[in-house]
């Protein structure tokens, strides 16, 4: 068995990472999603005392679609999750597990020391990083 005490969530991490305004409508948002086969967006933030948000596909399913409102006529910022689980790049992958665990969550975005995000590390990268090939 090998040692995984020491990995980090940057090793664990998609750098693919998607944006959108919080003013843009919640149809533009699901075109992103949908051109970039992903099911969440960050919602950038607005200046730099802003935090960032989250859009997810369950988000639109919920707040939009079985409300049965126009995807046109919505904008994210009206649906999107704010603010947003954040984790620290050189958290270890264990404690981000538990944490995201904890609060019931499927992904967060990993920032710098800044606070810059890098990418999305979703629970099941977490745990699969667990595993040995």
């Amino acid at each position: 068995m090998t040692d995984n005490s020491s990995i980090r969530v940057r090793d664990l991490m998609s750098e693919e990472l998607f944006t959108v305004d919080g003013l843009a409508t919640v149809d533009d948002a699901m075109a992103l999603m949908k051109r970039h086969r992903v099911g969440s967006l960050v919602v950038n933030r607005r200046n730099e005392d802003d935090e960032l948000g989250l859009i997810a596909v369950g988000d639109i399913a919920r707040r939009v679609i079985a409300e049965d409102r126009s995807p046109k006529r919505v904008n994210v910022y009206e649906i999107m999750a704010k603010p947003l689980l954040t984790l620290p790049e050189d958290m270890l992958a264990r404690y981000a597990s538990r944490l995201l665990a904890r609060f019931n969550l499927s992904r967060a975005v990993v920032v710098d020391r800044d606070r810059n995000p890098l990418g999305m590390v979703t629970l099941r990268d977490l745990i699969m990083g667990y595993t040995s090939d």
